[in-house]
């Protein structure tokens, strides 16, 4: 039987945590409820532990194979029970197996396949809610292929993204290491130089010197509070207020800032074609696509959508009204709900955003390589320059002589 974490109240206010199994979180509710007790919270309890910690998800490479398999085995009519069976025992990820097999013992006890997976805590809502979508459709084997075909395109698009910026990351970090090498060992041997010369120093060359001696002397006494510091910024955007803070100042970023938003958006459209071509009902799409988006701003404004066609109000106007939704994005989404075709014009928003991304990101790079580069001529010719000049003006000096 499912285990469930419950925080509850008692007539004091005294607040506690206990382990309950229970068939489902309504049953689990009720019986704290009939105590007399104030429910806070039910939330499944994983195999791999609570639901309220930090948990890493599943390697998403090694979650697709898996639903591929899945998806085979069941069109080749072999039942659920079964074929996680076998899936489990194939797995050679070990705390990968180990969920499969949790899955496995919750089905076996009767509960569904989508609840069995969501106490894992480890899934993205959309996997539990297309598996849900799936179950109470009867066609399970659609829904999860259309879902496969979701992660397939997410990937190879993530993947492209993330080599595009491999170059740039690199030349980031060659600066600052270039950088730190000049300031932290080359400027204070050109110290001890000058200082055994008692030589008279332009002004440009005293104050590289007195920073480079500073970055020598206090570096390492700064680097624990500079890691500490970005520690605790960290933590911070991991909050609700943090995390809307930082999307803004992201989404202010010029060039990057809107490259980051269209690519939301796509991610967006993407998540809605595919709940919506599921048989998910359009508001529970939104809720479910609102979960499962990485920036906070956006998925707020996805969550006063939602909340807008409750009341009745179009979808397009919806996303309209939340000012973070480009127009063009709202108009293509409004022609598909006067044709009755959403699912398929949200895939053809998906694609527009996902080929815009990939020309604007390769436009912002061609920029930015350049600007690093220049700025690492730069930085070295001054360092450069300015510790050099004593021994021109003192070499000069001697032929006078």
């Amino acid at each position: 039987m499912p285990e469930f974490l419950v925080r509850v109240a008692d007539e004091r206010g005294q607040i506690a945590q206990h382990v309950e199994s229970a068939r489902s979180v309504e049953e689990a509710r009720e019986r704290y409820a009939q105590q007399g007790l104030l429910v806070y919270s039910v939330k499944p309890k994983g195999v791999l532990g609570t639901a309220g910690q930090r948990q890493r998800r599943v390697k998403m490479e090694a979650f697709v194979i898996f639903n591929q398999q899945f998806v085979t085995l069941i069109r080749a009519g072999l039942p659920i029970l079964m074929a996680l069976e076998l899936l489990a025992k194939r797995q050679r990820n070990a705390r990968f197996k180990a969920v499969l097999e949790n899955v496995r013992d919750r089905v076996r006890a009767g509960e569904v396949l989508s609840q069995a997976f969501e106490a894992q805590g480890v899934f993205a809502k959309i996997y539990t809610t297309t598996l849900l979508a799936g179950e109470r459709s009867g066609n399970l084997e659609e829904v999860l292929a259309r879902y496969i075909a979701f992660e397939r395109i997410s990937i190879a698009f993530r993947k492209k993204l993330i080599s595009s910026l491999i170059y740039p990351a690199l030349l980031f970090v060659l600066v600052v290491g270039m950088l730190i090498f000049l300031m932290t060992y080359v400027v204070p041997r050109f110290n001890e130089l000058y200082t055994g010369l008692n030589a008279q120093l332009p002004a440009i060359t005293l104050f590289m010197l007195q920073l480079g001696v500073a970055a020598q002397k206090w570096g390492l006494i700064v680097l624990p509070f500079v890691i500490i510091g970005v520690f605790l910024l960290w933590r911070w955007t991991g909050t609700e207020r943090g995390g809307e803070f930082m999307d803004r100042v992201r989404l202010r970023v010029p060039m990057l800032g809107e490259i980051w938003l269209k690519y939301q958006i796509a991610m967006f459209a993407r998540m809605m074609a595919t709940l919506l071509t599921g048989g998910l009902p359009l508001v529970n799409a939104l809720e479910t696509s609102a979960s499962s988006m990485a920036s906070r701003l956006i998925a707020g404004g996805i969550q006063q959508a939602a909340h807008r066609v409750r009341e009745g109000m179009p979808l397009s106007a919806s996303l309209e009204e939340t000012r973070v939704f480009p127009q063009l994005a709202v108009e293509m989404t409004e022609v598909g709900e006067s044709t009755g075709a959403l699912p398929q014009m949200l895939n053809s928003v998906a694609e527009f955003y996902e080929e815009d991304v990939q020309t604007a990101l390769s436009a912002a790079l061609s920029l930015i390589e350049p600007v690093i580069l220049i700025f690492m001529g730069v930085v070295v010719a001054f360092v450069l320059i300015s510790l050099y000049m004593p021994i021109f003006s003192l070499g000069a000096a001697g032929r006078l002589r």
